[in-house]
């Protein structure tokens, strides 16, 4: 279908916006969660982009569910939607995250959500397309004709209707013309007369399933109403009386029965006006009658009026009923002319006889004048005193209209300014808005790249934004947005953590603490003041960082000391460790019990400050420097030496670099042993 749509109709829609510099407006109702708005902006974006234009496109999407609406707004959609949609198309308009896939941008922005009431609420208008599928079937035939002709008038005179497979315009074809059946898709049809629609929807109209059997059981038979429309028209051609309805204008807006005795077209331009189509003196008559009956809005009945045709007179009875309680402002005029009434003809009676009946009719005709010519002058005078206090008031707001002028060119030259001022901001709030977005992606970005959980908390201890990793590490959702930092479960055992970020808020300082988590694993958990631009307070930023591995390493570091230090000590030689200053790093037991020394005497102390400075040998030193500098050992360094604890020994020294893989300076291990005279070996005597 969607297909078919970016086929046939789309580009003829583009076409004619294009020629006509109009933006694409297109009405989708009752859309649901929201899948057909977006299935045809992205359909008329892809036929845009073959034709190589940008056009405005205004896509209207509304249904009666505010839950549907809510759900169409926030434009996500479930991982089944990839079976449907081409791998290109879905990686172009879509982005996936945990939810599922996220409509982009830019279709979002071409969409407009809102709740309407397709039967009662006003449409939308100047329409290029209706995308109305699987609505009607929901509607009976009463309120299928409504909406059916509410699109009608909605529709450009060239626009589009897309109806769902199992519906169809019906007997409605006087509207629109069938474009393609097999997609039901139709285009709008002029009609002769204009559409009359009401805008809200009748107390007993309901919007539920249509029920075809109820309905033919409420409704008589066809057959029973076409006979009883006939008898009613045959009865009112034979039996009823020549009558009109007019308005208040006193034109003629029906005719009933046979009026052409009473009323007939006044030569010049057409009129159905009463008094312009009143045969003879009934015009006069009728101005009186009917304007009585304005008045008082109250049957008004006269009867003997004389109207002459044909060489003969009749009485006619006219008869004035307004019809307040059917149609406010209309009424009903009824003629009546009185049977056996017509006047022989002038050679059948005497000249004395004509000559009084002459005179008669005469002194009738006059009466009836001065009544009327009365009544003309009564209402003349009111209405002039009508005039003169219209007038009077007219003069009176000619003035208040012109201080209102005066105000309103104030007001203009005001509203100019504001408007140049509006202008500005406006600009200016644009500006800000795409820096914003572009700070938006930024730190969308920034917190994506993160590869440390960090939540980040309100004053009053309520998460407000998390990044993903934290999402997965400490199992945060959507959901927890907006809940308090201590009711929400981490799984990380870090005891009074939400009172420690209540301290930092309240003292403005960085606390750290170490928590563990279920499996093991330990996090630096650090905590620190959520500052803005102002330096103000504004909650706090948790950031967990895995030390896991860092203690693992300290640990089997100072296991490796450990273990180091026992072998050290469990040698019964002298030794010393030294840096690359030869400052004593350490000393093991056989030493210190060797030169009966303490520790205190000889760790952190340099080599040649010890004892009576017995190590200060130049050519010792040069050695154990060239081992700390460039890792060469040593073997065999004879000294013979009166110690002042010990007395006179002779010892030979060796010495060796320490952790050669980590490159220089390396530490020196010096060890001691008792020697004897060796030839080729240097002895240095003090």
């Amino acid at each position: 279908m969607f297909d078919a749509l970016a086929r046939e109709i789309l580009p003829k829609i583009i076409e004619r916006c294009t020629s006509g510099g109009d933006p694409v407006r297109i009405w989708v109702p009752g859309c649901s969660t929201g899948e057909e708005p977006y299935s045809i902006a992205i359909a008329l974006l892809e036929c845009m982009e073959k034709a190589d234009l940008h056009l405005p496109i205004q896509i209207f999407a509304t249904d009666i569910d505010t839950h549907a609406i809510h759900t169409a707004r926030a434009g996500v959609f479930p991982d089944s939607i990839a079976a449907d949609m081409s791998p290109a198309r879905l990686a172009r308009h879509f982005a996936h995250d945990e939810q599922g896939y996220l409509i982009s941008k830019q279709i979002r922005d071409m969409c407009l959500f809102a709740k309407q009431n397709v039967v009662k609420d006003p449409p939308f208008s100047r329409l290029d397309l209706i995308s109305c599928r699987n609505l009607l079937i929901y509607l009976g035939p009463v309120l299928q004709k409504k909406v059916l002709a509410l699109f009608h008038y909605a529709l450009k005179p060239t626009g589009f209707l897309l109806l769902g497979s199992a519906e169809t315009v019906g007997k409605h074809a006087d509207m629109y013309r069938a474009l393609d059946t097999k997609h039901k898709i139709y285009v709008k049809k002029a009609l002769a007369a204009t559409l009359q629609l009401d805008f809200s929807a009748p107390q007993s109209l309901s919007f539920n399933v249509a029920e075809p059997a109820t309905r033919e059981r409420a409704a008589p038979p066809l057959a029973a109403r076409d006979l009883s429309k006939a008898v009613d028209r045959l009865l009112m051609k034979k039996y009823c009386p020549g009558s009109v309805v007019i308005n208040e204008q006193m034109d003629i807006v029906q005719f009933r029965g046979q009026t052409g005795e009473f009323l007939e077209p006044a030569p010049g331009e057409a009129s159905f006006n009463l008094l312009r189509m009143a045969r003879g003196a009934l015009a006069m008559e009728l101005r009186e009658i009917v304007g009585e009956a304005l008045r008082k809005r109250t049957v008004v009945r006269k009867e003997g009026i004389a109207l002459r045709r044909d060489d003969a007179t009749r009485l006619v009875e006219v008869e004035v009923s307004p019809l307040e309680s059917a149609a406010p402002g209309f009424f009903l005029v009824v003629f009546r002319a009185t049977c056996g009434m017509p006047l022989a003809p002038e050679s059948a009676s005497t000249p004395g006889a004509q000559h009084e009946e002459h005179l008669a009719r005469l002194e009738h005709e006059l009466a009836a004048t001065h009544e009327y010519l009365q009544s003309v002058i009564e209402q003349d005078e009111t209405i002039n005193e009508e005039l003169r206090s219209a007038n009077e008031e007219i003069l009176s707001s000619n003035e208040e209209l012109q201080s209102t002028n005066e105000e309103l060119e104030t007001a203009k030259e005001e509203l100019q300014s504001v408007n140049e001022e509006l202008s500005t901001v406006n600009e200016e709030l644009e500006t800000r808005n795409r820096e914003l977005s572009q700070l938006n992606n930024d730190l969308s970005n920034l917190l994506g790249s993160v590869n440390v959980p960090i939540v980040i908390l309100g004053t009053d201890l309520r998460i407000r934004r998390y990044t993903p990793l934290a999402g997965k590490k400490l199992n945060l959702d959507d959901r927890d947005i907006g809940r308090a930092f201590g009711d929400v479960e981490l799984g990380i055992r870090a005891p009074d953590l939400p009172k420690l970020v209540a301290h930092v808020i309240d003292s403005v300082t960085l606390q750290e603490i170490e928590g563990q988590t279920r499996d093991g694993r330990w996090y630096s958990i650090r905590v620190r003041p959520y500052k803005t631009v102002e330096s103000h307070v504004e909650g706090a930023v948790v950031a967990f960082v895995d030390i896991d591995d860092t203690r693992r390493a300290l640990r089997m570091a100072q296991e490796a000391r450990d273990y180091a230090q026992g072998i050290v000590n469990a040698i019964r030689h002298p030794l010393l460790v030294l840096d690359k200053n030869l400052k004593v790093v350490s000393a093991n037991p056989a030493f210190l019990d060797t030169f009966q020394v303490t520790p205190a005497e000889t760790v952190g102390n340099l080599l040649y400050h010890l004892g009576n400075g017995q190590w200060g040998i130049p050519q010792l030193r040069k050695a154990l420097e060239g081992v700390c500098a460039r890792g060469e050992g040593f073997e065999d360094f004879v000294v013979e030496h009166d110690f002042e604890t010990i007395g006179r020994r002779r010892v030979q020294i060796s010495g060796r670099p320490i952790d050669a893989a980590a490159g220089p300076p390396f530490l020196a291990l010096m060890q001691i042993e008792a020697g004897t005279d060796d030839l080729g070996v240097a002895r240095e005597k003090e």
